[in-house]
């Protein structure tokens, strides 16, 4: 009787072909994780936006040689940089910043215990969904200037007003991250967790909120940008000496006096304080939620 040929995939070797294989796919699946040499660092995250940054400065400048308009309107960057050193020598500088931060800071913490629960409920219960899921969705595209009058007249120009519009902006977005969220979460992952036993509340904190994690870092990303947004508009239209001097209230006290130096400077610092909370709070979390996941480089 001839024998039988089982060629590449023979299992002739037993149990030393079978831990082979599974090491291979472990293998497969193992998310690398080194560490990034410095200079690769300052090479793909450090040069890029500095170079952007001296583009911008390099356009200004030349507009400003070129007198494409008059001085009040386009003034030189070096008066600009003359402004925050007034800033800073008169010690007023991070006062400003701080009144600011620590209000959108505590408004987007208000909106996050708020607008978590909130997405939780619209995203399980159906009726709720269909009675609150389009109300979500256009509160989210309405302008947040639209509630600074509102606000004004029901809480009067009072931080109570500030946190009201940014309750307002960044609740829908938190929610509707969240939803967005679980509805990408496969039913598999569910009807195992009920299986043993996660049902509820437990649940939703053991197997909905840790597979929803991504977007829900979106969703937390878009309502800090909301809340920020918010703020600043609160800020330039509800102007009072009892609020105290944030940047809103410095943009406008800037265009008040026709301080055009004063009014770039206050454009300046409200996206520098937006774009660093991002780099530093946000984007590290979104990295590390995608890395644990597998879903992005370990370098990246």
């Amino acid at each position: 009787m001839a024998s039988t040929e089982t060629g590449p995939l023979s299992t002739s070797g037993g149990p030393h072909d079978l831990a082979g294989l599974e090491a291979g796919l472990d293998a497969l699946e193992t998310v690398e994780v080194r560490r990034t040499p410095f200079a690769q660092v300052l090479l793909h995250k450090v040069l890029p936006p500095l170079t952007a940054v001296v583009l911008v400065l390099a356009v200004w400048k030349l507009l400003v040689v070129a007198e494409v308009t008059d001085d009040y309107k386009l003034p030189d960057p070096s008066a600009v940089w003359h402004s925050l050193e007034d800033l800073w020598l008169r010690g007023t500088l991070l006062d400003i910043v701080w009144t600011s931060v620590s209000r959108g800071l505590l408004g987007f913490a208000a909106a996050l215990v708020l607008g978590t629960p909130l997405g939780l409920l619209v995203a399980r219960v159906k009726f709720v969904r269909a009675a609150l899921g389009p109300v979500l969705s256009g509160l989210q595209s309405l302008p947040s200037v639209a509630w600074v009058p509102a606000a004004v007249i029901w809480l009067g120009i009072t931080d109570a007003a500030m946190y009201a519009v940014i309750l307002l902006g960044a609740v829908p977005s938190i929610a509707n991250g969240l939803v967005s969220g679980i509805d990408q979460v496969p039913p598999l992952y569910l009807r195992a967790g009920r299986t043993m036993g996660a049902t509820g509340l437990r649940g939703a904190r053991h197997v909905l909120l840790p597979a929803a994690l991504p977007g829900y870092i979106a969703g937390l990303k878009q309502g800090w940008a909301f809340s920020w947004r918010s703020l600043m508009a609160a800020e330039l239209i509800a102007s009072s000496p009892d609020l105290g001097l944030g940047l809103g209230q410095y943009l406008e006290n800037a265009r008040t006096d026709s301080d055009m130096p004063g009014v770039l400077l206050g454009i300046i610092l409200i996206l520098f304080v937006g774009i660093a909370i991002d780099l530093a709070v946000f984007s590290p979390l979104e990295r590390r939620v995608l890395r644990t996941r597998g879903l992005a480089a370990a370098n990246r």
